[in-house]
C-alpha cells in the first residue's frame, strides 16, 4: 500500500493527539455524502442509502474513545501507535451496538478498514466476506482523507487522490470503484454546470 493511501487510510498516533473534532465531523460529513450517493449509482434503495450516510457520518467515532488511551501514553512506540488507531473500528462499533443502529450499520462501522485483498484490519476479511456497507465506506474514506488537509501534508486534487486511489485499486471492490468513479464524474459536470452558468 502506497505510503500516502496508508496514512489516509490510518493516520499517525501524532496525529491523533491533535485530535480536532471539527476536522473529524467534517470528515464524517464528506464520507456520508460519498457514501450515500455510491450507494444511490449503484442501485441500492433508499432506506439502504440513508444507512450509508449514517454510517458514513459515524464511521469513526471509535477515536473519541481511542483518543482517551492516546492521552494517557507519553511517547509510545510506532507498534504501539498501530496497535491503538486499529483499535478505532472496534470501539466505534462497541459504542454504537447498544444504541439501536441497523446491523448494516455496525458492520460498515466496524470492518470500514477492511480491504478487498485481505490486507487490511480488523479481521483481514478479503472480498466479499466483507460487509457491502463497509467496501463502499473503505472507498469513500480513503478518498476523503486524501482530499483533505492533514496537519502533515496539503489536500490533494481530486484528479491526483483519484489517481492514488487506482494505484491501489487491490483494496478495493471493483463494481463499488467503478460506482465510485461514475459518482465523482457526475459531481464534476455539476459543478461545471454551475460555473458555467
Amino acid at each position: 500500500m502506497s505510503e500516502a493511501i496508508q496514512e489516509a487510510s490510518s493516520e499517525p498516533l501524532m496525529h491523533l493527539i491533535t485530535f480536532d473534532l471539527e476536522k473529524e465531523i467534517k470528515h464524517g460529513i464528506q464520507v456520508s455524502n460519498l457514501a450515500y450517493r455510491t450507494g444511490k449509482m449503484l442501485g441500492l434503495e433508499e432506506t439502504m442509502c440513508h444507512e450509508l450516510a449514517v454510517a458514513g457520518i459515524l464511521h469513526d467515532i471509535g477515536k473519541l474513545k481511542l483518543r482517551n488511551y492516546i492521552t494517557a501514553e507519553e511517547k509510545p512506540l510506532i507498534v504501539e501507535e498501530i496497535k491503538y488507531v486499529r483499535k478505532h473500528p472496534k470501539l466505534g462499533y462497541e459504542s454504537l451496538k447498544e444504541r439501536g443502529y441497523s446491523d448494516f450499520i455496525l458492520e460498515s462501522i466496524y470492518y470500514h478498514h477492511e480491504n478487498y485483498d485481505g490486507s487490511g484490519y480488523p479481521k483481514n476479511l478479503s472480498g466479499e466476506e466483507i460487509p457491502l456497507g463497509a467496501r463502499i465506506l473503505r472507498i469513500c474514506d480513503v478518498y476523503a482523507a486524501l482530499t483533505s488537509k492533514r496537519s502533515y501534508r496539503d489536500a490533494f486534487s481530486p484528479e491526483v487522490a483519484m489517481e492514488m486511489l487506482i494505484d491501489e485499486v487491490k483494496n478495493f471492490d471493483m463494481k463499488i470503484f467503478l460506482a465510485f468513479q461514475r459518482t465523482m464524474h457526475e459531481e464534476e459536470k455539476e459543478k461545471e454546470k454551475v460555473i458555467c452558468s
